[in-house]
């Protein structure tokens, strides 16, 4: 058990009467706030820091690491932080303090957690299960082609119409968050899917002529997102990828291998109907292997 040092001890105890006197927060947070800053200067003393003071950002960083090996999530991470700029904010204007250390420091908010992918080769298994011979295979062969061409998200892909799909001119017309519509390129393979499911499939469902959506269920209704979550962790299954597999996954799987391939950031943003362009940015990781090849190619002694 560590023991906070009196003057660290003080010092939190000033700042604890500080909020719950002057700004009158509750019970609940007020504890959250002493719990926060005890293990914070419990880990200081495990440092040999006496006093806050002396608290570098390099520091600070290192809490926050020790945190995160502890299990704690970016929440919680983010409360502690948040905790310590109270406290030092406080002890700052109450002039015990000279510096902050936190001005440097980022909230864990905003670190983007990196989306996860799934390598090209257990895309192209996914894709290669379903079936040819049946109605609903070749629907569902249709869904995962058109996820995986057009990165849209599994509510888009549920709300498409029969007027919006276009494989001559191979491209499909998504309406995404706040109605806003846009125009998204397809593929070979998915052209080829989606006009198999649409003529030979398609009309074979029931009370298919009356609906105006694309995707249906075995009873002529529009297919639902829930369906679609079904259908994609169903074959990844039968596939045997046993990573969580969703539709989102699909959507970030798009993004990163259109990026690794060389497309222009705007437009996979385009693409993706993302607002900003800094949403789009969190693909733009690539894998060690990926980066590892380019150096080879290109550096004049790789």
């Amino acid at each position: 058990m560590v023991f906070l040092v009196d003057s660290l001890k003080e010092l939190i105890e000033s700042f604890i009467n500080y909020i719950i006197v002057e700004c009158g927060l509750s019970k609940n947070t007020v504890l959250s706030y002493q719990r926060d800053l005890h293990v914070f200067t419990a880990f200081l003393c495990s440092k040999g820091i006496p006093d806050f003071q002396c608290v570098r950002p390099d520091i600070i960083t290192s809490f926050i690491i020790s945190e995160k090996q502890r299990g704690l999530s970016i929440n919680s991470i983010t409360r502690a932080i948040v905790s310590i700029r109270m406290l030092y904010k406080f002890l700052l204007s109450e002039g015990k303090l000279q510096k902050n250390p936190l001005n440097l420091i980022d909230s864990p908010k905003l670190w983007k957690k990196l989306p996860e992918v799934i390598p090209p080769h257990k895309i192209d298994m996914l894709l290669s299960i379903p079936g040819k011979k049946t109605k609903l295979g070749i629907r569902n062969k249709a869904i995962l082609e058109l996820l995986y061409a057009t990165g849209a998200r599994v509510s888009e892909v549920s709300g498409i119409q029969m007027s919006w799909i276009n494989t001559e001119y191979g491209y499909v017309k998504c309406r995404g968050k706040g109605s806003k519509e846009r125009i998204i390129p397809l593929g070979a393979k998915a052209i080829e899917a989606v006009e198999n499911y649409v003529t030979a499939a398609r009309p074979k469902i029931k009370n298919s002529q009356d609906s105006i959506y694309l995707f249906l269920s075995k009873s002529g209704k529009q297919l639902r997102r829930e369906n679609i979550w079904g259908i994609v962790k169903t074959y990844a299954s039968r596939a045997g990828i046993h990573d969580h597999v969703s539709p989102h996954k699909l959507r970030h799987s798009f993004a990163t291998h259109m990026l690794e391939n060389g497309a222009d950031m705007r437009s996979v943003q385009e693409m993706l109907g993302h607002v900003n362009i800094s949403t789009t940015q969190i693909y733009t990781h690539v894998s060690k292997h990926h980066l590892k090849s380019i150096h080879q190619q290109f550096h004049p002694r790789g």
